[in-house]
């Protein structure tokens, strides 16, 4: 896993601080199965025009009740790419 820029990196560690099991377990799943069929309510792939970006799946993991992990599967380069981690909801789906 990379991250796509500097505010999901801080977004990540924000995340780490306030709920490091579940960003653990987090990080966990995604690394083992970042494109789950079926999804879960936890995780599952963003819809309308969050579903992709630049090409690649959009996906979402939800970490605490407001905490969300939005991510980039690329499977030609086996990367998943964090674009959004933080302890509040994505200002995008306001």
């Amino acid at each position: 896993m990379k991250f796509f820029n500097t505010p999901a990196a801080k977004g990540w560690e924000a995340l780490c601080r306030q709920a490091p099991g579940n960003t653990e377990r987090a990080w966990s799943e995604i690394r083992l199965d970042p494109r789950p069929f079926p999804g879960s309510s936890r995780r599952h792939r963003l819809k309308g025009v969050l579903c992709t970006e630049n090409g690649l799946e959009q996906w979402q993991y939800e970490v605490t009740g407001g905490g969300r992990i939005w991510y980039l599967v690329d499977v030609d380069v086996q990367t998943v790419w964090i674009t959004y981690a933080g302890t509040g909801h994505p200002k995008t789906t306001d």
